[in-house]
């Protein structure tokens, strides 16, 4: 009797491990970047970490890049995780994305990985609170262009007004309603500028007679691509913000030359 109950126990593990090993098998793999070494195409990460106030639009936001991502044939990975900002793992990108970041976010380990990915040649591209993240960190503020200071509260309307005379023509006049930043600084001297806000509904903050919206510029061997819109989750599904979005996207990969010209054709592909 204690036999047969003894190899009927066998059995029993037996299957159980059998069962438990097919399970893991059929199981999808974890997300996230693939191994070093791995082959795949071109990559970009979005990373929404936050420290403090965080964006309800992020999801959608999160969205429209995958989307974007995907008519430019890269592979995307969105995350919050700060350890994969080291020099293995980063040189998997070609793209990083700040996407409604806030806070400090990274170590300084992690910083001096970003830092050198982007003296290799990296492209960043900064969304809206991407500017009101890491103010302890000069090599970021200068890449961003500029640290946010206030906005007005609520939601405010503004024309954007595309400095591009061939894109002012071919989109303009585009009207946006969204949280509006100031910024410490006017960017303007040290970037190129893409777009202004003009004719705004509220009262407005210091920056009314020549406020930057959008701006791209060339920073320690790297791209850079940075629009302070993208507060309210609604501007997403705007097809001229997705083609403004698609065209930063662009110029940070280094497939265009120029970051303040968009292409009328490209709204419709954007959407």
């Amino acid at each position: 009797m204690h036999k047969v109950a003894k190899t009927s126990a066998r059995l029993l593990l037996a299957l159980l491990v059998t069962c438990l090993a097919q399970v893991r098998a059929a199981a999808p793999p974890a997300a996230g970047p693939p191994p070093p070494g791995a082959s795949r195409p071109p990559a970009m990460l979005v990373f929404t970490r936050t420290g403090g106030y965080r964006h309800a639009s992020i999801p959608e936001e999160v969205e429209t890049l995958r989307a974007l991502a995907t008519a430019e044939g890269l592979a995307m990975d969105h995350s919050e995780d700060p350890a994969l900002f080291n020099p293995a793992t980063l040189a998997g990108y070609q793209v990083v994305v700040f996407a409604n970041t806030t806070g400090p976010l990274l170590d300084a380990g992690q910083r001096a990985a970003f830092e050198h990915w982007v003296g290799a040649g990296g492209g960043f591209l900064g969304l809206h609170s991407a500017a009101d993240t890491a103010y302890d960190w000069p090599f970021y503020g200068e890449l961003v262009g500029a640290w946010f200071e206030s906005h007005p509260p609520g939601l405010q309307t503004a024309r954007v007004r595309f400095e591009a005379a061939d894109t002012e023509a071919g989109f303009g006049p585009w009207r946006v309603t969204d949280e509006l930043y100031d910024y410490r600084r006017n960017p303007r001297p040290y970037v190129t500028v893409i777009a202004t806000l003009h004719e705004r509904t509220d009262a407005g903050g210091r920056m009314r007679d020549d406020h930057p919206i959008a701006w791209c510029h060339q920073r320690s061997g790297g791209r850079a691509w940075y629009t302070g819109l993208g507060h309210d989750a609604r501007i997403y599904a705007d097809p001229v913000f997705r083609a403004l979005l698609r065209a930063g996207l662009r110029y940070v990969l280094g497939t265009r030359a120029r970051c303040d010209e968009l292409s009328p054709a490209r709204a419709n592909m954007a959407r």
